[in-house]
């Protein structure tokens, strides 16, 4: 006899259907539309740059050995780890000789879990000894540059790339840590205008079940850079605006307790009153921006993954920020 309950997503990293949803993560459901909503309400979370002074960001991220067929034109060209499958020596080379064929200013990548060459600990043994040629790519790996902008009013912006990840594989991934360990405090430096990381804040463009990081979303409170571009969770593709305030914090304290059931969610009184919280402090966010005409520092967040979902395909589109 088929069971009534909605069955459980194939994988962790495979997005629930909306029965299953609805069931165990209602209160999520809940708050993650208003919160979407909320802040889409709110309009762009910085001013608007002039167009004599606009910069383009053209964002992807897990191509895994693929080319996409063309991406949107602009300034630099950010990719968030996952160039490659097995993570070889050949396999990275290709992907940064197709990247260095590309028509941009500045060209930055970082590593993702499947570029195993790129941690000692995960690279094959068969590669030891080979080397690759960044050519014209700025290969950050806890690291950060300044990109300077003569011809956009003498602009420059600085940039931070880190590829760790909470572990989810085995010894071939690179660059994972235990889940239940800090990996971020203090590493990215407070005056980052774009921080580029392999895994998501936890419970920004992710799945219900947080596989980002929650140590990686307390650090990118205390920096607020003007643009967060990752990957990794192929599911979580798109854009997300975040105000850094008391209505993002009810969202965050709800997605933590996600996952009780229908039942312990309908009597979650605290949870309840996160949502009012979230709503309240959200409104008021939207009066601020819109009615007031008062300016607010927020972040645009970008998942730039082109993989879409488990398919082995690129069909997720490159996302583009003008910052």
């Amino acid at each position: 006899m088929p069971s009534l309950l909605p069955s459980p997503p194939p994988s962790p990293f495979e997005p629930p259907s909306t029965r299953y949803y609805l069931v165990n993560f209602p209160l999520h459901l809940l708050a993650s539309t208003l919160h979407r909503t909320i802040s889409l309400l709110r309009g762009p979370p910085y001013p608007p740059p002039s167009p004599t002074t606009l910069i383009r960001l053209v964002c992807i991220s897990d191509t895994h050995t693929h080319i996409p067929v063309s991406l949107p034109t602009g300034h630099v060209l950010i990719h968030a780890g996952d160039l490659t499958n097995l993570g070889t020596v050949e396999e990275i080379q290709a992907q940064i000789d197709w990247l260095d064929g590309l028509d941009y200013k500045y060209k930055l990548a970082i590593a993702g879990n499947h570029d195993s060459y790129l941690d000692p600990r995960s690279r094959y043994k068969s590669d030891e000894g080979k080397e690759l040629d960044w050519k014209s790519v700025k290969y950050l790996q806890h690291d950060s540059t300044t990109l300077h902008f003569p011809d956009r009013g003498d602009r420059r912006l600085m940039v931070y790339g880190a590829p760790q990840i909470p572990k989810c594989g085995g010894s071939e991934f690179a660059f994972q840590y235990q889940r239940q360990c800090d990996a971020w405090n203090g590493v990215i430096p407070p005056e980052t205008d774009i921080l580029i990381t392999h895994t998501p804040p936890r419970f920004h463009l992710d799945l219900p079940r947080g596989m980002g990081c929650e140590f990686l979303l307390g650090e990118t409170w205390k920096v607020r850079p003007r643009v967060h571009v990752f990957g990794h969770v192929h599911a979580g593709s798109g854009r997300e605006t975040v105000f850094w305030d008391e209505s993002q914090r009810s969202y965050e304290r709800i997605s933590a307790k996600a996952g009780r059931g229908l039942i312990k969610d309908l009597i979650a009184i605290w949870s309840w009153l996160d949502v009012i919280r979230l709503v309240a402090y959200g409104l008021l966010g939207v009066l601020w921006n819109r009615v007031w005409g008062a300016d607010e520092e927020g972040t645009v967040m970008i998942n730039a993954a082109l993989m879409y979902r488990g398919t082995g395909k690129l069909g997720n589109k490159p996302q583009v920020v003008e910052i």
